[in-house]
Formats: structure tokens, sequence, C-alpha cells
């Protein structure tokens, strides 16, 4: 910048003059800036990302799509730069990539980072009395409808073409509710209080316990390559070790010690102190062969216990949804957009395929269960679209570990984006639907 300056002072013609202006320009062109640096991309992704929710937010839109698909535009697989940026040699993981974010290692940090804290503030959602509370109803029906799914999926998936793990992985992926995403669409119809939407929400509870397992399963199984029936028992094993573990020892001391904490009314010293938990439990939780989501879920039900749950929640909320916009920012980035067009059509059969299947199997629970018609017909419908956080998290499980096609990366994404569009049709459609079918 100084040599600039040097060259508009000392030069007599006009040419001089000219040279340095066009000089000074293409020194602060946006595009041309250093954007192999962690710095850079954070503050693309912070500011992208605050523009993002204010436009979605507008548009009355689930803030997970705009993440996504703000990634998809500026990441490093994305080919809308090309014209203007050069091939950048930034990140270790991808020479040659093109685009404003370009660094994947950093990306991947931010990543998980993001998911730890996501799981850890739904942690806090539910303490251990709620999840014992769930009843017979919400576990059975939740569990039938997801397994059910992910079942039919997976041979639907094989059927497609897809390999054995591509298939195991995204018939997990996509046997799971967002609970985000429902939970916006009943607030925003004002459903939320309704009797069908308390059963709706006792089985996502039941589903995100049941995806922290299956997340930390298919971590093992991607790390081992193969199902090995030996590994899988042992998976369970261990998480069921340290699930006791939680509500047996860690209930009873954690809280106390949170508590403890909060007495300083030090709120800087209260949230250091969960942060603490939460990280500490996902190290723990790494260290003995589990998932680091699953140590953050259950360090997130420990604080839920402590009588400064909701002050804990609240301070940390704030850093949950920077990260998390983070992560799903980063997510889209990572996606691959230019295949889509290879598997639009996977992924409409997908759709088809887990909607079906997840308004079938939550309304055959029901049934079993002797339940009211409208509840039953209201909680399918509610339940039968969206896939979304832990879809994402249980893709990239695999994609990471590098067991599945990387195109299962994009294609998780465009399946969110597609059924997040058409959860609050569907809950419409539900109301329009329900009456006329329980009609005597």
């Amino acid at each position: 910048m100084q040599n600039i300056f040097l060259q508009l002072g000392t030069g007599n013609g006009e040419s001089s003059i000219e040279d340095g202006v066009w000089n000074l320009v293409d020194k602060i062109n946006p595009l041309q800036m250093p954007h192999d640096t962690f710095v850079t991309d954070l503050a693309v992704i912070m500011i992208l990302a605050g523009i993002v929710t204010l436009a979605f937010f507008k548009i009355r839109q689930p803030l997970i799509i705009g993440y996504l698909f703000a990634g998809m535009l500026i990441g490093p697989l994305s080919p809308l730069w090309t014209s203007f940026l050069p091939e950048s040699g930034g990140g270790t993981d991808n020479s040659g990539s093109i685009g404003i974010l370009s660094d994947i290692a950093a990306l991947n940090v931010f990543a998980e980072i993001g998911v730890i804290l996501l799981l850890f503030v739904i942690g806090i959602e539910f303490p251990f009395a709620k999840i014992r509370s769930i009843g017979k109803v919400a576990i059975l029906v939740g569990s039938l409808g997801l397994f059910l799914t992910l079942i039919v999926v997976f041979y639907a998936s094989t059927l497609l073409g897809l390999g054995f793990m591509d298939s195991l992985f995204i018939s997990a992926a996509l046997s799971i509710s967002s609970t985000a995403i429902i939970v916006k669409v009943l607030e925003e119809t004002g459903k939320i209080k309704k009797e069908s939407s308390i059963l709706v929400l006792g089985i996502l509870i039941v589903e995100d316990v049941i995806a922290v397992i299956l997340i930390a399963s298919l971590e093992s199984i991607a790390l081992a390559g193969t199902v090995s029936i030996e590994g899988a028992v042992a998976v369970v094993v261990v998480a069921t070790i340290l699930i006791v573990g939680t509500f047996t020892i860690g209930i009873r001391t954690v809280p106390k010690l949170i508590d403890k904490v909060a007495s300083a009314e030090n709120r800087e010293i209260l949230l250091l102190s969960v942060l603490g938990v939460c990280f500490g439990y996902a190290l723990l939780a790494n260290i003995v062969g589990l998932s680091v989501a699953i140590g953050a879920f259950l360090a997130g039900v420990l604080v839920a216990e402590s009588k400064s749950a909701e002050v804990s929640k609240i301070l940390s909320s704030p850093i949950k949804d920077m990260f998390v916009a983070i992560f799903f920012v980063s997510v889209g980035a990572l996606m691959d957009v230019s295949q889509l067009e290879n598997y639009i059509f996977i992924a409409i059969a997908l759709i088809a395929v887990t909607l079906g299947m997840k308004l079938g199997g939550n309304l055959l629970g029901n049934i079993m269960l002797k339940q009211p018609k409208p509840k039953s017909l209201r909680s399918a419908f509610t339940l039968a679209a969206p896939r979304g956080e832990f879809s994402i998290v249980i893709v990239k499980v695999g994609v990471d570990a590098g067991v599945v096609s990387a195109f299962l990366f994009p294609l998780i994404g465009i399946i969110a984006i597609i059924t997040a569009f058409i959860t609050p049709f569907l809950v419409k459609a539900g109301d329009f639907v329900i009456p006329k079918l329980t009609r005597k």
C-alpha cells in the first residue's frame, strides 16, 4: 500500500497517476483477497450467515436451507467462481480447488465444533426426567417408524444402484426427522401445544436419542471399513456403559458441580464451566471409541439436571447458533453441486420412498397402540417429510471416513432442502385431508 502512494506522489504525468489508481483498485479487489486464510474464511461465513438469516427470515423459510444453499454457492467445489478466482492451493485437501471458501481443513474444524455444540444444546432440552417420561407410545411409534424407514430405504437404495455402505449411510440419514424444522413449522402454524404435537415432540426425542446412537455405531463401522457383528456389539456395550454411567454417577455429581459454580453468580465462569463439560464429555466419548456427538448430547443432559440449566442454555445458545451456522454453511461448501444433475432422479426417488415409509410407519405404530385416528394422522403427516441436521451429520461421518461416495453429500443436501420446503405444505395438506378421513 505504501508503494502505491509513492507511485502517486512521484509521477509527473497523468499516466503514472492512472497506473497508481488502478494498482490500488487491484490491491483492494475483494475477489483478489488472500482467501486461503482462517480469518478470511471465517469472515466470509459469518457475513454470509447474517445476510442469509435475514433473507430467509423474511421469506419464512427454515434457515438451514439458506445456510446449505449459501455454502454450495461459495465453497471450493462450486463452479460459480471459476471465471473470477484463480485455482487455490490454500487447503491441503483440495489442491486446485476454486472458491471463496478454500481451506477444507478449516471447514472441517468449523463443522465438528458446530456438531458438538448443536447436540449439547439439544441435550439441555432433554433432562433425564423428560426422557424417562416420554411414554411407551412415543418410544414404540418413533422406533417403529424409524427402523421401518431405514430398512425399506436401504433396499430401495440398493435397487437404485448404490453400494452397500452408501445405502447403509443414506438409509440411516433419511430415517431421522428434523427436530429443528418440525418445531419451527409447528410454532409458525400455532400447533405447538396441540395433543398431536406433544406426541410428535415425544417421537422426535426418541428419534434424536436413536440418532445419536446411530452416529456412534456408524462412525465405528466406518473406521472398521466393514459391518462387524462383534464391532457393533462392542459399540452398543460401550455406549450402554457410558449412558448408564452418565445416568448414575454423572447425574449425581456433574449437576451439583455446575450449581456450585453458578453460586459464584458470574456468568462468564458458568459459561466456561458448561462448555468445559460439553467438550470434556465429547473428548471422553472419543477416547472410548464413540462419536463426539453422543458425548456432547449426554453432557447436555447432565447440564439439564442442574438448577442452572436454563441460564446455561441462554448463555451457550448464542455460541451454538454461531457455530451451527458455520457448520451448515461449511457442509454446504463441501458439497459438489456440479454432480447434482446426475443424481436428481435418485434424490426424488428416495424422497418418495422415505416420505411414504415415514408416514406409513408412524401411522401403523399409532394404530397398533390404538391411538385416536385424528391424532395418529396428524403426527404421521407432520413427521413424514423433513430431513435436516442429523441426516447431514450422519452422511458427513461416512464422507469424512472415506467409506461412502462423495456424491452422498450433495445428495443429502438437496434432499434436506426439498423436504424442508415440502413440510409446511404437507402439514397444511393434513389439515385438509384429515377431517375428511375421520368423518363418520
